[in-house]
């Protein structure tokens, strides 16, 4: 564990999942979840350290695209120093809440992924159920939200979409839950479409490794 990620535990002991970052076997886990064949515009919710993140990028094709939210100040600055020479990767000092603005502000119509491991029992119901919608609507026909968390409540909250399945993972110091929310294809786009990447001007963005 980094010196770094410790002392935002300590600052922020209530908006982080876990005292420990992700072990290696719940990255790969989480990372198994998403299909890199093909460029995709993944974006995850509270990277912290970054161990997802590093994973995901290395797994992604080389015009995907990766957005990561991150509300600590020390932890976006660190991800923007390890995806300073990686052009597929945007950190984004901010609240999650704001991914419509950035995916208007960048030209891009939708995500094919979204992960977080956002404690998202901490948030206030109505909170809670504005970042979910936000969420559901930023993914494409066909797309899902990963998000591995201690306890499972989410599930409850998270009727809008329309399938989910979950995992108990033990090998993680503590054993999370791996939940998938799927946004079932319409009618008229069976096939993933890849959002195109142009400028147009915009707006702003919870954040951690757990952090809200």
């Amino acid at each position: 564990m980094s010196t770094l990620f410790f002392k935002r535990f300590l600052k922020r002991p209530f908006r982080i999942a876990s005292i420990v970052p992700s072990s290696k076997a719940l990255v790969e886990r989480v990372a198994s979840k998403m299909d890199f064949s093909q460029p995709r515009v993944i974006t995850e919710y509270g990277p912290g350290e970054g161990v997802h993140s590093r994973e995901i990028a290395r797994r992604m094709t080389p015009d995907s695209h990766l957005l990561l939210f991150e509300l600590d100040l020390a932890s976006a600055r660190d991800l923007k120093r390890q995806f300073a020479d990686d052009p597929r990767v945007d950190v984004i000092h901010g609240d999650a809440a704001s991914l419509p603005f950035e995916l208007k502000r960048r030209g891009i119509a939708s995500c094919d992924y979204i992960l977080s491991g956002i404690p998202f029992s901490i948030l206030k119901i109505e909170k809670k159920r504005a970042l979910l919608r936000k969420t559901y609507d930023a993914l494409a026909p066909g797309s899902s939200f990963i998000i591995y968390q201690v306890t499972n409540e989410l599930k409850q909250h998270a009727t809008l979409f329309e399938h989910a399945e979950s995992e108990y993972f033990l090998q993680n110091i503590p054993p999370m839950f791996i939940t998938v929310f799927h946004k079932t294809p319409s009618l008229h786009s069976r096939e993933r479409r890849t959002p195109e990447l142009k400028s147009v001007s915009g707006l702003v963005g919870v954040g951690a490794d757990g952090s809200a």
